[in-house]
């Protein structure tokens, strides 16, 4: 089944070329739940394969995964923060407690967007709180872009170089994404540390 999905998606990819690119990894970077790993692996694949080029897909991505999460920071903005600042009471999210996040993202906002574009399960969402806790858009993009760039860069290197082999892609996949949550892990350590003075 997913052989078949990934070999319809690198037709697909081949077929929208670089916009589509950017279009699916726009929509895997907001709500829609759609996995980076089918993305970038195949089209880098095409890449090896000499009908892609490796830069742009690359490059594509890293942008495709920026406007999607730009989109979940102006909704969170835009709508989710004046919904809580109203009937935040009811959910138990107090004026002090907005407060609080706000404080946080400006302070702690570019580490948590960096950490959060690293982690499964967290990337698509780490645009949210941020939105809601009106950290700097630039520091956010920024953030962003390097976060997101290194997954893109990861996957891409995965699937230039077993993009034949989807069993290996995901395999390896698994290392990196446990290397990548090790290396978070030991960033947040080194970065509180700092910020304590220890």
């Amino acid at each position: 089944m997913f052989h078949q999905f990934v070999v319809w998606l690198a037709s697909t990819v081949g077929q929208w070329g670089y916009p589509g690119i950017v279009m699916l990894m726009t929509l895997e970077s907001s709500f829609f739940p759609f996995p980076s790993e089918v993305v970038i692996p195949p089209a880098a694949y095409l890449a090896a394969s000499g009908k892609m080029n490796i830069g742009m897909i690359i490059f594509c991505g890293t942008m495709g995964s920026l406007l999607g999460a730009v989109f979940n920071y102006w909704l969170a903005r835009k709508f989710g923060r004046p919904f809580f600042e109203k009937h935040g009471r009811y959910l138990l999210v107090s004026p002090r407690s907005l407060a609080k996040a706000d404080r946080f993202f400006a302070r702690h906002g570019q580490i948590s967007t960096f950490v959060g574009r690293l982690l499964p399960g967290i990337r698509q969402y780490i645009s949210l709180p941020a939105g809601l806790a009106r950290m700097n858009v630039f520091a956010f993009c920024a953030a962003t872009i390097l976060g997101a760039g290194i997954w893109v860069l990861v996957l891409a290197a995965l699937g230039y170089w077993f993009g034949r082999n989807e069993l290996m892609v995901l395999q390896n996949l698994h290392w990196i994404t446990l290397a990548l949550v090790t290396g978070c892990a030991i960033l947040l350590i080194f970065y509180w540390c700092k910020r304590k003075d220890c």
